[in-house]
């Protein structure tokens, strides 16, 4: 596998003297403060690292027993290379774990609650029913039956509003996304909302799936791709226009074509940015240069999210403050894309505008 082409380095021109003086005036506290939305986080890259010590106990798991030397082969590491091969590699490692329907609820309750303790009032939590079902061969409707009732209570116990995102893989048979997509479209609770596809743009294209996403759409599901990452505009391209994804995860790539930013912005499409991850993964070569501000300059609806939080070692609160203390955002902008996010959920319109109305409310 290829290394994605690096991304080109977009100056941001911001108001330094605003800048500066967020950065002086807010803390980490202020950031957890805020009210969140988070449209892109994946159950899979959710796990705490005690519970996978304990699961490991409990199951007989052969990974190292203490915390130090487990982080290094489930999280970035600053002294490891910032590659996405280096970034994927941590799945196989965490893909281990989902050894009985108890553990899969409580990796489900726990990353809720992290979310709750973090301020996020709405989140749309992606999970992918293949990973989850493969380590024990768990039939994927139990397994979707798992998250959808942990989620739901745990949202409830933690005072969040909970959907959830069946996510597929582009290198996996299209058979088994169509099952996902069934099962996902025929729940009649309204928890899982949308259908996403995932995983290597670069080498495996969206094709195959595009009658797929095309039906779950016509089923009521609601449409995410992942695009723009390891591949360029073009991906975010395919994902609009032949899957006619209404978001687009992650797309940092866009800029390299100015039509595709055109057909985007024209359609007010909602891009899932994780500046960390792009980090991580090797496709922004700094921070610094993540093109975050550049595509709100080039008028893209971007919103912020942590993608992998326990991979990455982060939170939305960290991704808040690094977004306005070393990109720039100000805080009326990162209040305006918290408020993007909410109008981007996929809830119907009388939910979606109550949501967008109490943050309003609790922003103002």
């Amino acid at each position: 596998m290829r290394n994605p082409p690096r991304l080109r380095s977009h100056r941001r021109s911001v108001n330094d003297t605003a800048a500066s003086e967020l950065s002086v005036n807010m803390s980490l506290q202020d950031y957890q403060s805020i009210p969140k939305v988070e449209l892109h986080r994946h159950l899979e890259g959710s796990l705490r690292l005690e519970t996978m010590l304990d699961i490991s106990r409990a199951h007989q798991i052969t990974i190292p027993a203490n915390i130090t030397h487990l982080s290094q082969l489930v999280q970035v590491q600053n002294d490891e290379p910032f590659t996405y091969q280096n970034f994927l590699a941590k799945f196989a490692t965490l893909r281990l774990f989902y050894r009985s329907p108890e553990v899969i609820h409580r990796i489900t309750r726990e990353a809720v609650e992290d979310a709750a303790q973090d301020n996020i009032r709405y989140l749309e939590l992606r999970f992918t029913p293949v990973a989850l079902s493969r380590a024990e061969r768990f039939p994927m409707s139990d397994v979707i039956d798992w998250v959808c009732t942990s989620s739901q209570q745990a949202g409830e116990e933690f005072g969040l509003m909970v959907r959830l995102i069946a996510s597929v893989n582009r290198h996996e048979d299209p058979a088994l996304a169509e099952q996902v997509a069934w099962l996902a479209a025929n729940r009649s609770d309204g928890l899982i909302v949308g259908l996403d596809l995932a995983g290597n743009e670069a080498e495996f294209s969206a094709q195959p799936f595009v009658g797929i996403f095309r039906e779950a759409h016509q089923s009521g599901l609601r449409l995410t791709v992942h695009g723009g990452e390891w591949a360029g505009a073009g991906s975010v391209r395919e994902a609009l226009e032949d899957l006619q994804a209404e978001r687009i995860g992650h797309g940092v790539r866009i800029l390299e074509d100015d039509t595709v930013v055109a057909i985007a912005r024209e359609r007010g499409t909602a891009f899932e940015v994780c500046v960390t991850s792009n980090h991580q993964t090797g496709v922004s070569p700094t921070l610094e240069d993540h093109p975050l501000m550049a595509m709100l300059e080039h008028g893209l609806n971007v919103t912020l999210a942590t993608d992998d939080p326990s991979i990455s070692q982060i939170t939305l609160s960290d991704e808040y403050r690094l977004a306005c203390e070393q990109l720039g955002m100000t805080r009326p902008v990162l209040k305006e894309r918290i408020l993007a996010a909410a109008q981007a959920a996929f809830l119907p319109d009388t939910e979606c505008s109550q949501l967008v109305h109490q943050l309003e409310t609790e922003l103002s």
